[in-house]
């Protein structure tokens, strides 16, 4: 269980939502979060495999070498 605080206005926005698509507003604040999830975890993946290279730890894979793995090659 969670209980959120939104800003008056944003609570306003997703009444309006929740009514025009007869949707619960708990569906859209539960979408939300998960997308937004998704992309920060991305971002941390991403950070981290920076730091990896840059640090000597990981390598680059060449484009080229990723289509021809994956058979996507013209």
């Amino acid at each position: 269980m969670l209980a959120v605080r939104l800003p008056p206005d944003v609570e306003s926005r997703l009444d309006a939502l929740a009514r025009a698509t007869g949707r619960s507003k708990s569906f859209y604040v539960r979408q939300a979060i998960l997308e937004y999830l998704d992309d920060l975890e991305d971002l941390y993946l991403a950070e981290q495999r920076l730091i990896d290279l840059r640090a000597g730890r990981s390598d680059t894979v060449p484009l080229e070498e990723v289509m021809r793995r994956y058979g996507l090659e013209d």
